[in-house]
């Protein structure tokens, strides 16, 4: 499975246009690197007073994105990406479903929406009748908090995961 992590970069005042460059030419190069399958820039909106930069860069598997992180080309990034920014950066990897809005290459919103029907429907049919049951004492919206909590969570670390998985091919054609 894929592993998709997010970077957040504060940059320093009046240096926005040399980041943006520095940051184009090193995506250039990272694609040289065997571990990257892909890497989006997030620029601040126009008008906007913001300095934050965002990175979505995806690898495929743990031990690609370990490789990349300690490459002497992210190395050197990093010597010069300081020298643009402020403080520390923010590093997020991101899971479930937050990883399919890492990109502007996301699959069209009418197949996520028929992906995520065909993960929610089972979970929403079969648990709230098998946890009814056990937990019929219990007053029917604590019933609800808890049927509730475990489709998020089952949604977010498996079957997302699994269905997203299963059907790449089909969500990432242009159709």
């Amino acid at each position: 499975m894929s592993i998709h992590i997010a970077i957040i970069r504060q940059v320093r005042p009046g240096c926005e246009a040399e980041f943006q460059a520095a940051l184009r030419e090193f995506f250039q190069n990272s694609f040289n690197h065997p571990s990257v399958l892909g890497v989006n820039m997030l620029v601040p909106p126009p008008g906007s007073s913001s300095r934050e930069f965002g990175i979505l860069r995806t690898f495929r598997d743990e031990q690609e994105r370990d490789a990349f992180y300690e490459s002497s080309l992210f190395k050197a990034w990093e010597e010069r990406a300081r020298q643009l920014t402020e403080g520390e950066p923010v590093y997020r990897q991101l899971h479930g479903l937050e990883a399919w809005f890492r990109s502007p290459n996301s699959p069209p919103r009418w197949k996520m929406a028929f992906v995520t029907f065909a993960g929610v429907y089972p979970l929403t049919s079969l648990l709230p009748r098998f946890f009814g049951q056990l937990l019929s004492p219990w007053h029917p919206l604590l019933i609800n908090v808890v049927v509730t909590g475990l489709i998020v969570l089952a949604l977010t670390w498996a079957i997302m995961p699994l269905l997203t998985r299963l059907l790449h091919g089909w969500l990432h054609t242009k159709t």
